[in-house]
């Protein structure tokens, strides 16, 4: 039997197989609220036969956008234009539904990836606002971020557990925290961008508070039956960064605290660090993790053929596998796997008929 296709749970959360889609920025919504696009592109994916959808980082306040046209979720009513989608998506898929929340701190007020930027910093002249971190560190030769007070965290805290309750209320089933690819969280974890010397910086129980305090906050107003993650950059690629030792400790304190599961990527805090892409590059971090831990990890990047997500599962070197880039190429990416393990999967009925001759029994 596929280990990739067989059940898990995140939590009470239990999931048809192994397949996760990512979450993924689409740079497509107007002052926080989901567009046409959202309903076009979570419905196709929806349809792919992941167990699991993670929807694109979502913004707790307007100052956490990564870029003016991003989602966001600091106002009831953006919970509510969320709603339409799900239920949508309810009618005509038996895929779990989640939300990655998150805040970019320095690296907010950027320009869209496709708008000649490259995703660089909007400026005050050009729409543009103050951004704010740990420390008034620059991401690059961007301008500086305003140092958080004490009471900001606070109001941050706090937005970070009210979007959680709107989007419980909207209808998700898990809620992702986004500490990972440099934005705020992950500004908090790294020594390279928290230069502070109160309780939230300095040694690496204090790096550690905000995330601790934010998924606690978060698991407590939350019911059980909801599934609650994080997501980490397991290290900076740079050195005296974030590193792996430095999560491990990180992913053991969040196992103590009930998080249901932990996603591993890696890098985005600085632009000095040294990826070594390639296949399953990030996967040696899942694997680290996940041995320290009883927690699912998830694995993800640059995983793209079956059978190489079926090793990841098989050898235990992670429980769960995250598609990101490869599932927009082929978002039937998960009734290919199904056909070339040998396993069967749950699609719409409305596409029954297009089982080949040559594999009946691929589709439940």
């Amino acid at each position: 039997m596929s280990q990739l296709f067989s059940p898990a749970s995140l939590g009470k959360l239990t999931l048809e197989n192994r397949i996760v889609v990512a979450p993924m920025c689409q740079y497509s919504a107007e002052w926080g609220f989901p567009s046409d696009w959202h309903m076009i592109h979570l419905g196709n994916l929806a349809l792919s036969g992941a167990s699991l959808l993670i929807i694109e980082a979502t913004a707790v306040e307007p100052q956490g956008r990564i870029s003016g046209k991003d989602l966001g979720i600091w106002d009831d009513e953006h919970g509510q234009a969320l709603r339409p989608i799900i239920d949508a998506i309810r009618r005509y898929s038996p895929v779990k539904l989640g939300i990655q929340l998150g805040h970019a701190g320095r690296k907010a007020s950027s320009a869209l990836p496709w708008d000649g930027g490259g995703g660089g910093e909007i400026t005050a002249e050009q729409g543009g606002w103050q951004t704010v971190a740990p420390s008034a560190l620059p991401f690059g030769d961007r301008h500086p971020p305003q140092a958080l007070s004490v009471a900001r965290i606070g109001e941050i805290k706090s937005a970070f557990v009210a979007a959680a309750k709107r989007a419980v209320d909207s209808g998700f089933e898990l809620i992702e925290i986004h500490a990972a690819h440099g934005y705020l969280l992950h500004q908090f974890l790294s020594p390279l961008s928290n230069q502070r010397d109160d309780e939230y910086g300095g040694s690496l129980e204090n790096r550690m508070r905000l995330v601790i305090e934010i998924l606690s906050e978060i698991r407590a107003a939350l019911s059980k039956e909801i599934a609650v993650g994080v997501r980490i950059s397991a290290t900076d690629w740079v050195n005296g960064g974030w590193d792996t030792e430095q999560s491990i400790v990180l992913a053991k304190q969040l196992e103590i605290l009930g998080c249901d599961y932990i996603h591993v990527s890696s890098g985005g805090l600085s632009p000095d660090q040294h990826i070594p892409i390639s296949p399953n590059y990030q996967v040696p971090l899942a694997q680290k993790v996940r041995e320290a831990v009883k927690t699912p990890v998830m694995a993800v990047g640059l995983i793209t053929e079956p059978e190489q997500a079926e090793a990841i599962v098989a050898t235990g070197q992670a429980d769960f596998i995250a598609l990101a880039r490869g599932i927009l190429y082929d978002p039937r990416w998960p009734w290919h796997a199904a056909a070339k393990l040998g396993a069967t999967i749950k699609v719409a009925q409305q596409y029954l008929r297009c089982e080949p001759h040559n594999q009946r029994g691929l589709f439940k």
